[in-house]
């Protein structure tokens, strides 16, 4: 029988609150939306870029609204409010233990990936030894597509999103990062420009995503800081 890699409960706690936040974030993100779809609802426009910063928040202090939309715009914008608070907190400490985390002082030399998301990309990776190639840890987070295989035919499909959504989220979320350094965005906007409008943006956002994999196997094997393609220790895709 192959054997099966459990994480500890090291790695267990690690993950932990990488998605504790990620969860929060995702619960922010909902309020704000609620918030915006009461103003279309009921036809106030928003003149700011940023409906929750000074100005947007003056804005919605002369808000009238019937009830009960009034009150729950109000609620919402307290539990924003509190999230805000309690996501700060959770990022100052991931920041204090990214410090003394070996993975995370390599994943920061990577173009897009900050020390928040290089722990959080730490975590679910748990050991890079359990991954015998870049293939694998790429085909780990669900970045690898689809494949099709009858008589002569062999076709791609999407990717497959096997493995934990949260590693595919980090990863995709740094490539968005990655996509306008000067290493990365040339690459980044051929494939925009090849695949259309509708599907270029997300295909090339998994295509750097996987790309980084890639990269971060070999940085993490090697234990060596990030090097573009061509430098004289090549670890990028």
């Amino acid at each position: 029988m192959p054997a099966i890699w459990l994480p500890d409960p090291e790695v267990r706690a690690e993950r932990e609150r990488a998605r504790f936040r990620l969860f929060l974030v995702r619960q922010r993100v909902r309020l704000k939306q609620r918030v915006h779809s009461t103003l279309m609802a009921w036809g106030r426009p928003c003149p700011v870029s940023d409906l929750f910063g000074a100005r947007g928040r003056e804005l919605l202090e002369r808000l009238e609204l019937p009830e009960p939309w009034c009150s729950h715009v109000r609620t919402a914008i307290g539990l924003i409010d509190d999230l805000d608070r309690e996501i700060t907190a959770i990022d100052g400490e991931l920041r204090r233990i990214a410090a003394g985390h070996p993975y995370v002082s390599l994943l920061t030399t990577v173009p897009g990936i900050g020390p928040v998301l290089g722990y959080t990309i730490a975590a679910e990776i748990g050991r890079i030894e359990r991954f015998a190639s870049p293939a694998k840890l790429a085909g780990y987070a669900g970045l690898c597509p689809r494949v099709y295989q009858w008589g002569d035919s062999d076709r791609r499909g999407p990717i497959s999103k096997h493995g934990p959504r949260y590693q595919r989220w980090a990863l995709v979320e740094a490539a968005l990062g990655a996509s306008r350094h000067p290493l990365y965005h040339g690459r980044y906007e051929r494939t925009k420009r090849r695949l259309g409008r509708q599907r270029g943006p997300r295909v090339a956002q998994v295509d750097l995503a996987r790309s980084l994999a890639h990269a971060i196997w070999h940085m993490l094997t090697r234990s060596e800081p990030f090097a573009p393609k061509g430098a004289s220790v090549a670890l990028a895709a």
